[in-house]
């Protein structure tokens, strides 16, 4: 991949369909990769209304969706018995380390994995 991509976490899609304008400039002019995990986390939130579910899959539909493949089974399983994170989180950052693009997310726990490149957010 070249240094325009991007993998967006969960919270940050949140932060910006929830209106948050600092996160725009750090996505401007980026191809945005967005996990499946990503994706059945956005949609499957509970008491989602009509709205929300079109601005979410308005967001989506400008994203490249990434589904789970061999070599992200592969990293994940590698994660996931380094580190006592979360199998949806070792799935993104298996994503990540498959597609070779940074993860931008506000979870500091990612900051524990030294294997990708994280691009924190921070409110």
């Amino acid at each position: 991949m070249n240094g325009n991509s991007i993998l967006v976490d969960t919270n940050i899609v949140l932060y910006l369909l929830g209106g948050d304008k600092t996160i725009i400039p750090l996505l401007q002019d980026k191809q945005l990769f967005v996990s499946f995990i990503t994706q059945l986390e956005l949609l499957s939130f509970k008491n989602l209304t009509k709205n929300q579910i079109i601005k979410i899959e308005k967001f989506l539909s400008e994203c490249t969706i990434v589904d789970i493949n061999s070599k992200i089974k592969e990293h994940t399983i590698n994660i996931r018995r380094k580190n006592l994170i979360k199998l949806p989180d070792c799935i993104i950052i298996a994503t990540s380390l498959y597609l070779n693009v940074p993860l931008i997310s506000a979870d500091s726990q990612f900051n524990k994995i030294k294997e990708f490149n994280l691009i924190l957010y921070q409110k």
